[in-house]
């Protein structure tokens, strides 16, 4: 008996990856940077927190809202398009047969071969064959607005409560080292998780959201520290 030959493929996780991994960046790089900031400004304890709070509450809903809009957006197409496909293929069947099978000649497959193949996909399900085979949607790949509102909102509001966790336990003069510090620390974690979790290089995943993260915070310091000193 041949051994078993099992594969096991992730791309069937890249919606939701996709939106939980641009949530939770977004929720500690944009977190962390208000926050050092408002620290670098020469701001209270309470005035940081209050500006982080408010950062992971505004951040979070508008998040879900953005990812909701463009995704929906993706949506609409995909079913405008599948509506003009089912239209096609009640009143032009054998078009649509020749067109299929234009694709897989295409891609090597004979020519006779190709339109047995298109006969026997379009027999069982036409629409399906041509959303795959021609408009490249599937099930993997299709839209879903809700999950990715939902996974947005979650995984930034738990990637920003990690740098309010770090300003809340640190001294006050050591705000900014520490979330910084913190965030960094925590961006790297999500990216290696982000690329485990996605098959792909740990190590170009956690420089590049370690990069963009420092960038991001050390900008907003340096604009926090002038306006600090401007006042």
């Amino acid at each position: 008996m041949a051994p078993r030959h099992l594969e096991r493929h992730v791309v069937h996780r890249i919606g939701w990856l996709r939106a939980a991994v641009l949530g939770a960046n977004d929720g500690i790089v944009s977190t962390a940077s208000l926050v050092v900031g408002v620290a670098a400004a020469a701001q209270g304890r309470s005035e940081i927190l209050l500006a982080g709070v408010a950062g992971l509450v505004a951040g979070a809903f508008s998040m879900a809202a953005g990812e909701y809009v463009s995704v929906s957006s993706q949506a609409d197409t995909e079913n405008a398009d599948l509506a003009r496909e089912k239209a096609e293929l009640a009143s032009q069947p054998a078009f649509e047969r020749e067109e299929l099978a234009g694709l897989y000649v295409a891609r090597g497959v004979e020519l006779e071969l190709a339109r047995k193949v298109a006969d026997q996909l379009m027999a069982k399900d036409a629409l399906g064959a041509h959303a795959r085979d021609e408009l490249g949607i599937s099930e993997i790949t299709q839209a879903r607005p809700i999950q990715a509102a939902f996974t947005s909102a979650l995984t930034f509001s738990a990637g920003a409560a990690l740098p309010l966790a770090a300003a809340m336990l640190a001294p006050r003069a050591l705000i900014v080292p520490a979330v910084s510090i913190a965030s960094i620390l925590f961006l790297a974690l999500l990216g290696a998780i982000g690329a485990r979790t996605g098959g792909a290089s740990m190590g170009k995943a956690v420089a590049r959201v370690t990069f963009w993260g420092a960038l991001a915070m050390a900008a907003t310091a340096g604009v926090g520290a002038l306006f600090g000193v401007a006042a």
